[in-house]
Parts: structure tokens; sequence; C-alpha cells
């Protein structure tokens, strides 16, 4: 650790995650704990967790934020409320503890509001984008409205232009706001959302899943509109009438928008008890569950948001050593290579159709895990991308003290 680094105080802003839960986060803050930075997040406070604490060096202040919806106007009021109840609290820290660096992670793009007035004293502001909201607004929502749309590109206009450094997960995101918002290569860093492999890696099996069936399938992570489980289980329906193959076992990890929407439509495809819907899950529990799994499915479609994005779920897997199957698109192929299979995009028979080639050819199923193990090993675990952000944060570091 070095001390001096303590000189410099990070205050942190996460509004659509409790931490530490957050995957992206918590790493992060941890490294600058663990490097000798003064770290404070702020963030909404989950069932059961208290309003203040410290966890690894990470102080925490924790926030009620009034359950919301899935509409359009639903988001808007949570970040509405959000915005206010963190910038008063972003003051609070700053007259208690003081502040030199404020890192706000999107979404949403209008916590630049809280950033307003340490921007004016001269204070460095990070600006962690993860989520393009303009994208995942038209992917999540068939009837987006243009005003909508127009609203979050101006938001994350203001964002990046009040930013002093940004942070992206992938050159996809880095080339949109460079051409888009006008945002010099300088100011923008990639670092991506690599695993730790010291948590994510082969364990024993859940037991209680062997055997199930001839073929365990897994998917890992939320379940909203954008993220495909619909195409997934329409997949399955083909695998089991164009390809005749139906003893499998499909277990789905994670958070659902609408679960009882996703089960009514496994119950009309005729899948029933074959699909698992297990819901969130903590770390340890997951990476025995997928541990189980013979393969592994990204079914995220063809959208504004998915043809860009990186999908933390991908990197799993191959942490994992196991064998994916993902729609053919750009950000899925910088991340998997021949690590998965792809299918054309949004053809969910041909999705069913690579699976099914899985299912008959367990030899390239293991080279394919082992090539997904050894792209984390030698590029893309969470090592690599940790030393991104504390070289990031040198140069904030070196620059604070001229």
């Amino acid at each position: 650790m070095n001390g001096s680094k303590q000189l410099l105080r990070v205050v942190t802003l996460l509004e659509n995650n409790p931490y530490p839960a957050d995957p992206r986060v918590r790493p992060h803050m941890e490294a600058l704990a663990a490097d000798g930075y003064d770290v404070t997040v702020i963030c909404p406070r989950a069932p059961g967790q208290i309003p203040h604490e410290t966890i690894n060096g990470v102080k925490i202040y924790r926030f009620r934020l009034p359950a919301g919806g899935t509409k359009p106007i639903d988001y808007m009021i949570e970040f509405l409320y959000a915005t206010v109840a963190m910038t008063l609290i972003t003051l609070w820290v700053w007259m208690r503890q003081g502040l030199d660096v404020l890192h706000y992670y999107n979404p949403p793009d209008v916590l630049f509001v809280a950033a307003i007035l340490p921007k004016l004293a001269g204070k460095t502001i990070v600006y962690d984008l993860r989520d393009l909201a303009p994208e995942l607004y038209q992917s999540k929502y068939e009837q987006s409205r243009p005003v909508i749309y127009k609203s979050l590109l101006w938001l994350e206009r203001l964002a990046c232009r009040q930013s002093d450094r940004i942070i992206v997960v992938n050159e996809s995101y880095r080339r949109i706001i460079m051409e888009r918002d006008g945002v010099s290569l300088q100011r923008v860093t990639i670092v991506r959302q690599g695993p730790d492999l010291s948590h994510v890696h082969p364990v024993q099996p859940d037991p209680e899943l062997i055997g199930r069936a001839k073929t365990i399938f897994a998917y890992l992570g939320n379940m909203a509109n954008q993220d495909g489980v619909d195409h997934l289980l329409r997949a399955l329906r083909h695998l089991d009438e164009r390809f005749g193959y139906s003893d499998w076992l499909c277990l789905l990890v994670g958070a659902a928008d609408d679960q009882h929407g996703l089960q009514k439509l496994a119950a009309d495809l005729g899948l029933g008890e074959r699909i698992w819907f297990m819901g969130f899950q903590p770390t340890d529990r997951w990476i025995s569950i997928l541990s189980a799994a013979d393969i592994c499915v990204e079914p995220a479609p063809d959208n504004p948001l998915n043809r860009v994005s990186t999908m933390n779920k991908l990197m799993d897997y191959m942490a994992l050593g196991k064998p994916s199957v993902a729609y053919d698109l750009q950000e899925h192929h910088v991340t998997a290579g021949d690590a998965a299979l792809y299918a054309r995009p949004n053809d969910e028979i041909d999705l069913a159709g690579q699976i099914f080639r899985l299912i008959n050819d367990p030899d390239l199923c293991t080279r394919m895990g082992i090539i997904g193990r050894q792209r984390m090993e030698q590029e893309l675990a969470w090592i690599f991308q940790k030393q991104r952000l504390l070289d990031l944060y040198a140069r904030i570091f070196e620059t604070a003290r001229l």
C-alpha cells in the first residue's frame, strides 16, 4: 500500500445496484483501496443491509431507494429521486471527510448533476460508462419514443463533456462516444470486466444437478427484455422438434424482470420442468451450478445495445472452462473468439443447431473449454484489467500533486 495515496479521497456513486453486490464496482473499489486510496461508495440500500459500514477498506454509505417498476416513467422517477439523494449525501461526505475525485457509474447518466459542484471546485470527475443508455432504451422497449432517445443522447453528451476522465468497457463504446460526443482519445480508458480467476474457476459440480439429464445447459445473468432468454426458450423447442433431442435440462440463473412471463412461455412451448428458474445466486453458488453444465448459452439478440456490448456471462463461462453458443455479434467474437460457436443473429433455429452440434461433439466442447480458460488466463481476467484502472488513477494522482 502506498500510504501517500490516502491523500487522494475518492467518492464513488453507484445507483443501479447495492454495494458490494455489483460485479464491476466492487473489484474497482477494492483495488483502489488496496493501492492506498481513501475510497467511499454511496449507493442504494438492499434489504438486510445497514446504512453505513466499511468492507475491505471501502467506506459505504447507503440510502433507501423506493420500489420501482419497469416502465420508462418508473425509471425516470427512480433516477430523479436517486440523483437528489446522492447529490446531498455527496455534499455531506465532502464536508465531513473531503473529496478529491468523484467517480460515478452509469446508469443513470444524470448522476453528472452530483458532480457539478465538485467540478466547479476543481475536483477530478471520472465517468464510468458501462451501458450506452440510448441504445439500452432502444433495445429494451419496442415502441421507443424519439424524445426520450434524444434526451438520453443529450444526457450522455453532458456527462462526457463534464468529465475529466471516462472509463468504458470495450473498444466499441470508446469509438461511439468519440464519434457522437466529441470525446478525445486521451480522455478515454478501456477497463473490461474480467472475472477474478482466484474466485471464478471450475469447482465440484452441484451434486443435486448431476444425472438430472444427459445434457445440462446453463444461462447466467439478468433476464430483461433485451437479454434474449425468450430466444433461448424457443431454440430449445426447436432442439426438441427439429433436431429430435429432448434429454436435457436448462438452468436459468439470475433475476428476471418478468419471470412469470418467461415461465408461461416455457409452459406454452411444452418445455415443462426441464427449465429451472433458479433466481439470483451468490457467486459461490452459481459457480457450483454452472460447473455442472455441459454447454452454456448467451442468447442476447442483435439489437442496438447488444451488438456493441461486452457480456460478462461469456467471460464467466470461459473462466469455468465451458463451451458456449451465442449469436454472431461483434463483441461476442472479441470476447470469446474460438471458445464459442456462433449462430446467425436472431435465428433461433440456427441457435438450436449450434447447440446440437456441441451436443454431438464432446471433443469440440473440450477444446473450446480449454481455449476459453486460456484466453482468460492470458488476456481477459481481472488481473489485467485491474492494472489499467490503477494506471489511470496513478495519472490522476500525479496530476493532483502538481
